[in-house]
This record gives structure tokens, C-alpha cells and sequence, in this order.
């Protein structure tokens, strides 16, 4: 008789490939620099050394670095279903169907150490094209601020929220951008609007407001790093 729990090996298994399953999670993250370096965005430049030429048009330059770690995750991802779908038949105890779980630990290890490897040359080679970032900015961007303005002046956020939605509507109406209407146009929204809501349309004004923990003003965001690279340095 086998006492059930010191031989079922197949726990251990399935939380290690579980655990590098989620470690996969940043094939999103290859998907939005996939997205931010096509030509729609333009946001950032993959180097060379981690894209391939197109067999056909000599002017693409393909990401294939990128695809390939956005695909690999799903090759991870498989692997640790399919083992659990071979835990869940099994009984108590140990059974020959736990040797399974070798041939998927030893691929999700090399999978993901050749994934993190090209995925760290990808950054340390990543150009990030700021001035293509700033032009695509829009005062759209910044109307929850502008119903945060009116909150600042004491208008619940359900009404400051309404109010905002007015002025993004009356800007389409006036064919113009909503920083370009007037205060006498926005004070028939609301006689709060003043002329301090120019402030609002300070898209580093937005970043900077939010200074709460994880938040987006610069300190917050260097303490964030800080705080990542002090828990690498425990590996």
C-alpha cells in the first residue's frame, strides 16, 4: 500500500508548469509591441537583430521575434492543461501516467529560457519613438480630467462624468477639439468652468495628478521600478 500524498508527484508538476504557465502572461505584452511598432502606430522601432525581412516587399521589416513569443506562451499554456487533463483521470496514489509530466516540464524550461532570452534583447535593443507618441495625443484623452476639474469643485463625479460627456459632445456639435472651446461655451454647461480649466489640457499635468501608490506621475513610477529591481536583486 502507497500512503497517497508522498507519492503523488504529479501536484509538484503541475504547480511548477502552472506557475511558469503564468510567467507566459507577457506574450501580451509582445503583443503590444507588435502593435506599437506597425506602421498605424509607429510608437517604437524593433532592431534589426530581432526582425526578418519580408520575402516579398523590400520596404516590411517583420517583428518575428515577437510572434515568436507571443506563439511560444500558447505551447507553454498547453503544456500545463494537458497535464492537468491527465491529473484530473488519474486516482489516489501514483500511477505510470505521471511520467507525462516530464517531457512537459523539460519543454516549458527550454521554451521559456529561449523566450526570456529574446525577450531581453528585444528591450535592450527596443528604440521608442517619443515624438510619434506625442503627436498621437488628443484632448480626448484628457475628458476624464475635465470631469475630475469639476469634481475638484465639489460636483459629485456621476454629474461631473455627464457634464464632461456635454462638453466632448458639444466640441463634435462645434467641429472643433474639446481644448478648443471657450470658456463662455463651456459655462453653459456649467457656470463652474472657469478660466483655470486651461490647466486641464496639460497632458503632463494628467500623469503627474495621479501620485498615489502605482500611480502614474513620475516619482510613483520610478518607485515602482525601484521597488521591481530590489526584488530581482533577491534571485
Amino acid at each position: 500500500m502507497f500512503s497517497p500524498r508522498p507519492v503523488q508527484p504529479g501536484r509538484c508538476s503541475i504547480f511548477f508548469l502552472f506557475v511558469f504557465s503564468f510567467l507566459c502572461v507577457f506574450s501580451k505584452w509582445a503583443e503590444d509591441l507588435l502593435l506599437f511598432s506597425s506602421k498605424e502606430f509607429s510608437f517604437v522601432s524593433i532592431s534589426e537583430r530581432y526582425s526578418t525581412g519580408s520575402s516579398l516587399m523590400p520596404q516590411k521589416k517583420n517583428a518575428d521575434s515577437l510572434e515568436l513569443i507571443r506563439g511560444k506562451a500558447g505551447r507553454v499554456f498547453g503544456r500545463s492543461s494537458g497535464f492537468m487533463m491527465t491529473l484530473k483521470a488519474v486516482p489516489s496514489t501514483y500511477c505510470k501516467d505521471f511520467q507525462e509530466d516530464k517531457e512537459a516540464m523539460f519543454d516549458t524550461v527550454d521554451t521559456l529560457t529561449g523566450v526570456l532570452q529574446v525577450a531581453t534583447g528585444v528591450l535592450a535593443t527596443l528604440t521608442v519613438q517619443d515624438e510619434q507618441m506625442k503627436a498621437a495625443l488628443s484632448p480626448d484623452m484628457l475628458a476624464t480630467d475635465l470631469a475630475y476639474y469639476l469634481v475638484r469643485k465639489g460636483v459629485p463625479f456621476r454629474d461631473a462624468h455627464s457634464l464632461s460627456g456635454s462638453a466632448v459632445r458639444l466640441a463634435e456639435t462645434s467641429k472643433c477639439q474639446l481644448s478648443d472651446l471657450t470658456v463662455a461655451q463651456l459655462s453653459t454647461l456649467s457656470p463652474l468652468f472657469e478660466e483655470d480649466v486651461q490647466q486641464v489640457w496639460d497632458y503632463e499635468h494628467s500623469v503627474e495628478q495621479y501620485t498615489s501608490v502605482g500611480g502614474t506621475c513620475k516619482a510613483a513610477v520610478q518607485q515602482q521600478i525601484k521597488e521591481l529591481q530590489a526584488w530581482l536583486n533577491t534571485f
